[in-house]
């Protein structure tokens, strides 16, 4: 780094001190791309400020009905019962000069929230745990904003974990709620350069990513002109309940009790992580292929690179070999075969079901090792279990899932989110805002460079993120190279 310093300074100091009369000239571009350089070198932290507007609620444009509406059994377990941040950011476009992207996205929003009207109510609790929405028609929660930035300045820097996400994502008081609160917040942010970012929370026992996408999807189409939305949404949660009488058919890892015998397997908060972001490209993904055996059969891009990074992480934390560690996938049920969900359907229609492994033999072995028990635990999914996790559910009151030795991967790369487009065009980056302690995603990316990849952001204690960062670089190294 200090290599790097000394040559800017140099550079620097040609052009501002002429008696240096060092034999060479530096532009101004020149000296802007060297004080980018100096800033990278000295890693530091990108910081702007927000000026907000008031909160205030945005309610259908037309009357909506007044009901109370059940949430299925696959939405309102234990483990769905937080806030999702998603953000999206936006570049300059002459097509929408004069046009304000608060108010755009704001009076779609009112449009469109006559077709999805259970998103303007409130949370209620039943019975057993039961989630219900009063169909209030209140409203979602909406924040203006300005900020005093820029997409150049900010970069690769977009990607999860966002900097200064606080300030692009307000957190109103006494809106984070599960019960009684907006189950939606947007916050639309103005930057200097022209482009914007939307963010926006999202109560996850209304939507998974796919239902979330719908909606924002008929907020973008009316945004750009449309009357309806070209899918109109359905409800229909009680296709995801139980049986009458409910019955456990399957056997559910992810909801079993883990007993940390040897106390390596600890059980992490989000406080007390770094969140980091890494990035893989068509070198480090050819990479890990080079690892895996061709007699292991066909695998996906998705299963070679969360067995990579189960396997780093498990190696990472050190934990006593004769433990074991479980890992889910989470798997869409939409499109699979005997799951006819409804088209327009936007309630959560997903499952993870568990793989297991003694610590010693996932990290002794190959990379194709884990990958097996990926392609295991996805194997799992089906119709039965299905309606088995929904009887598990009502039998158990929603319990949470396990968090010893649990690790969780959502692959959002086929999810969307990247096309939304409200009449700016598409988004740099849309997706995800952030990771958790027990739950990672994979997201697409293409960065500063102009590569293609996947994007996965994770959070660690620090020691073992360090340890983490290195064991990705050694699974990564073409030279490194276990199979032939």
């Amino acid at each position: 780094m200090w290599n790097k310093l000394f040559l800017v300074v140099i550079f620097l100091s040609a052009r501002y001190i002429p008696s240096l009369h060092l034999p060479f000239f530096v532009s101004d571009f020149i000296i802007k791309q060297l004080i980018d350089h100096l800033q990278m070198a000295m890693e530091l932290p990108i910081s702007f400020s927000v000026t907000r507007g008031e909160p205030r609620l945005v309610a259908p444009a037309k009357p909506t009905p007044r009901e109370l509406k059940e949430l299925s059994d696959i939405d309102d377990q234990e483990g769905l019962r937080f806030q999702v941040p998603i953000v999206f950011f936006y570049g300059n476009s002459s097509l929408m000069d004069g046009k304000d992207p608060a108010k755009v996205i704001r009076e779609a929003l009112a449009k469109a929230l006559v077709y999805y009207y259970p998103f303007a109510g409130r949370l209620v609790e039943g019975s057993n745990r039961k989630l219900l929405v009063d169909c209030t028609g209140e409203g979602v929660l909406f924040v203006e904003a300005d900020a005093d930035t820029t997409l150049e300045y900010l970069g690769d820097a977009i990607q999860p974990p966002c900097p200064c996400f606080e300030e692009l994502l307000y957190d109103v008081p006494g809106s984070g709620g599960i019960l009684g609160c907006p189950l939606l917040l947007f916050q639309v942010t103005r930057l200097r350069c022209g482009g914007f970012v939307l963010a926006l929370r999202l109560n996850h026992t209304m939507s998974d990513s796919f239902g979330l996408l719908q909606f924002l999807n008929a907020v973008s189409e009316i945004a750009q002109g449309a009357e309806v939305p070209s899918v109109l949404p359905v409800w229909q949660r009680e296709f995801l309940n139980a049986r009458n009488p409910p019955c456990i058919t399957c056997r559910h890892y992810e909801f079993e009790e883990v007993h940390n015998t040897k106390g390596t397997l600890g059980v992490m908060d989000d406080d007390n992580t770094v969140h980091r972001s890494f990035f893989f490209g068509p070198k480090e993904i050819r990479s890990l292929k080079m690892r895996i055996p061709q007699a292991l059969g066909p695998y996906t891009t998705y299963e070679a690179l969360a067995a990579c990074v189960w396997r780093c992480r498990t190696v990472a934390f050190g934990v006593d070999p004769n433990e074991f560690v479980r890992f889910s996938s989470a798997m869409s049920m939409r499109g699979k075969r005997g799951l006819q969900l409804p088209s327009g359907y936007y309630g959560n229609a997903f499952a993870y079901p568990a793989a297991v492994a003694k610590v010693g033999e996932l990290c002794k072995n190959p990379l194709g090792y884990a990958v097996e028990l990926v392609k295991k635990g996805k194997a799992e999914m089906s119709e039965e279990y299905i309606k088995s996790l929904a009887a598990l559910m009502v039998i158990k009151g929603r319990p949470l899932y396990t968090r010893t030795g649990f690790f969780i991967i959502s692959d959002n790369t086929r999810v969307g989110f990247q096309d939304v487009d409200f009449g700016w065009g598409k988004p740099l980056y849309g997706g995800l805002a952030k990771a958790s302690s027990l739950i990672s995603f994979f997201l697409r990316f293409r960065n500063s460079k102009g590569e293609e990849g996947i994007v996965v952001p994770i959070r660690l204690p620090l020691p073992v993120m360090e340890r983490f960062e290195q064991e990705v670089k050694r699974m990564v190294a073409e030279e490194a190279v276990e199979v032939p």
